[in-house]
């Protein structure tokens, strides 16, 4: 065990310096890099990478995460937000909430090769090379009330598709319960033909989130 009553061999910095090194952290950028490194940043300071490094722990920067955000312009936004929050709060008697969202463009991928099971002392194994299979779009229904799916996929994204959901929905549930839906704003959720689908399933009730706010529907 190292003695305690030893003095620490690590000099304490200047001031100035641990300044400077905030205040570039925030405020300003190195040349030839879009974030700075404990290197970088030592190197333009003038001072070892671990000072760096301390000096980002103690005032809790992280220069090397960014995070995103995007602001809502929907006029409606409060309305919106306050029809799917309480929804989810205080959801109407006889009926289900159900979050319906689209996935896209996912790659349908196969392996070469089959791959062999995990077993004692081995996990399970596939190959390194697939191949394409084209695409598909994934079309899920979650139920707010127990946490299950209603899902498929489909090879397009087209009103024809979310038309197809909805009726598997309507098969799927209940048919004494009404069915709130939270959607987004995408355009095949609007197109005549849905809403003359929806006009003739009166049990069927869309709410849709504000725009730029997917945050809010939970599926």
């Amino acid at each position: 065990l190292k003695d305690a009553t030893r003095p620490s061999r690590v000099k304490p910095l200047p001031s100035e310096k641990i300044k400077q090194v905030v205040h570039m952290t925030l405020h300003g950028k190195p040349p030839n890099a879009t974030h700075w490194s404990v290197r970088s940043m030592a190197k333009a300071v003038g001072i070892s990478y671990s000072s760096v490094q301390r000096i980002w722990h103690a005032h809790g920067l992280k220069p090397h995460l960014v995070d995103t955000f995007k602001v809502s312009r929907d006029k409606n936004f409060a309305a919106k937000v306050e029809d799917v929050v309480g929804l989810y709060l205080n959801p109407p008697d006889k009926a289900l909430v159900l979050c319906v969202d689209e996935k896209s463009q996912i790659q349908a991928l196969d392996r070469t090769q089959p791959g062999l099971p995990m077993k004692k002392g081995r996990a399970g194994t596939m190959t390194h090379d697939y191949k394409r299979n084209g695409t598909t779009t994934l079309f899920a229904a979650l139920n707010m009330l127990d946490g299950k799916i209603i899902g498929t996929c489909m090879p397009r994204h087209r009103h024809r598709e979310f038309l197809r959901f909805l009726k598997l929905i309507d098969h799927q549930t209940p048919p004494g319960l009404d069915l709130h839906l939270v959607v987004d704003n995408y355009a095949s959720h609007k197109t005549p033909a849905v809403k003359r689908w929806l006009k003739a399933h009166p049990r069927f009730h869309l709410h849709f989130t504000p725009t730029s706010a997917s945050w809010l529907n939970m599926v």
